[in-house]
């Protein structure tokens, strides 16, 4: 399958070089290019791209704005948006995985890494490393944004003691093989419960599931080590 990408951005030469990167693969393609966010969830509506690459910072209508509309939107639920943006870590891009964003990118990634990312995201998986994402929760994701209310404890009630166990896991970043090596269970098994538990939370993907398990306590960021002393 073709995986289709609705590029958002501001900046014409960089739309124009994403352009013709993605094209350049037989499995992807661009369906159309907005120049602020507004124009990007209209085109979203037009095209139902499988994937957004979404500039945060945009004149008019942001991307923030722009991405928390796509996700709300039930007709929409099959579009990922993946995040671009000049600063990797910083509460704009926590306030956009809050509100479903998949994942985001610096925006002088590789090529080969910015193709990845579209198709982890396109797979339904969050394109997030554990460094990126140790530091985005540590930093924001355990804060809500005023008005929005914490995920409960109990709302955990309905995943199995493996879910639970496979969503934590998740939440620290691992992958799906290192989950797998580390349970002794196949990937598969575990790509099986991360689904499970994303169904029964409603979560749009892996980055959702990641938030909700910080949010309702079942993984708390770890504290950063003080340096040793010099001996």
């Amino acid at each position: 399958m073709t995986i289709r990408v609705l590029l958002a951005d501001d900046q014409a030469l960089l739309r124009a070089t994403f352009r013709i990167l993605i094209d350049s693969c037989d499995d992807l393609h661009v369906v159309a290019e907005a120049t602020d966010g507004k124009e990007a969830v209209e085109l979203a509506h037009v095209h139902h791209p499988d994937v957004v690459l979404m500039d945060i910072r945009m004149p008019g209508t942001d991307g923030l704005t722009a991405t928390t509309a796509i996700c709300a939107d039930p007709d929409l639920s099959a579009t990922r948006v993946l995040i671009l943006t000049t600063f990797e870590i910083d509460e704009y891009v926590a306030q956009a995985m809050r509100a479903g964003a998949s994942g985001f990118l610096g925006k002088d990634v590789a090529a080969d890494a910015l193709l990845d990312g579209i198709r982890t995201v396109a797979s339904g998986d969050a394109l997030l490393s554990p460094a990126a994402t140790r530091t985005l929760i540590t930093r924001f994701l355990t804060a809500p944004a005023p008005g929005t209310p914490l995920a409960l404890p109990d709302s955990l009630d309905t995943l199995t003691a493996r879910e639970r166990e496979v969503m934590a896991l998740a939440a620290e970043g691992q992958s799906n093989t290192e989950i797998a090596e580390r349970l002794v269970v196949s990937p598969l098994t575990v790509r099986t419960h991360i689904h499970r538990a994303m169904t029964k939370l409603n979560a749009r993907d892996r980055a959702q599931l990641v938030v909700i398990a910080y949010q309702s306590g079942l993984v708390r960021p770890t504290p950063p080590q003080a340096p040793e002393p010099p001996r």
